[in-house]
């Protein structure tokens, strides 16, 4: 299946200008605070969201382990967006998982909490971001509440379908409905960017490239 346009022109934007982009538009701003914990590289997708809770699943007939909806319903364009604030020290997130996301082809795994099995998802190569680490299971701690509806995240909520991109600068959160302005304006600004970045190799003082010519900028995408 060929990827969606939008997934592919979101992944080639650095995230500092889809944030100045967010911004422009009035939007919420980035979400700080979450780390790349392996695989060294950025990632954007569709948010497949899940949300964990304290205390232990209600009795089933058919239990299934947290997470495993999400990653069962995500493909390549997407990526697994977890609320897990609980405040306790339970990961929402390990090995098993990560290679079962890695099978599918999902971007990666992006996590308001704590996340376990860091070398082995490293080893893999597949992309973790988390606001903590732990080795502490999820068994008899927390448990998935929900699947594929909104989410804490930061301090926005998350809907399922918005728009994810991370990397080590943070993290920035697109509703759908404003995916195709933010695109364009971030592409304006990575083209302003790049002149600057000329002008700069081109020997002009970087006072002058990161003055008026900088304001300037930033001021006309704000119209």
């Amino acid at each position: 299946m060929a990827m969606d346009p939008k997934i592919a022109r979101l992944r080639a934007l650095d995230i500092c200008d889809l944030s100045d982009a967010v911004d422009a538009l009035g939007l919420k701003p980035a979400v700080t605070g979450l780390f790349q914990v392996s695989a060294g590289k950025p990632i954007a997708g569709r948010a497949v969201t899940v949300k964990l809770i304290a205390g232990n699943a209600p009795p089933s007939d058919h239990p299934r382990h947290l997470c495993t909806t999400a990653v069962e319903a995500a493909g390549p364009d997407d990526i697994i967006a977890i609320e897990q604030r609980s405040g306790l020290d339970a990961a929402a997130w390990g090995g098993i998982l990560a290679r079962a996301a890695q099978v599918r082809g999902i971007a990666g795994t992006v996590i308001d909490g704590p996340a376990r099995d860091i070398e082995e998802s490293n080893r893999i190569g597949y992309s973790v971001y988390a606001r903590a680490m732990t080795c502490r299971t999820a068994r008899g701690r927390i448990h998935e509440a929900e699947c594929q509806t909104p989410i804490s995240f930061g301090d926005l909520t998350l809907y399922p379908g918005d728009y994810i991109a991370i990397d080590r600068s943070g993290c920035v959160v697109i509703p759908a409905a404003h995916i195709d302005d933010v695109l364009s304006r971030a592409e304006q600004i990575r083209d302003r960017s790049d002149d600057m970045c000329a002008a700069v190799y081109a020997g002009v003082p970087v006072s002058q490239v990161m003055g008026g010519n900088y304001e300037h900028m930033l001021q006309n995408l704000k119209k």
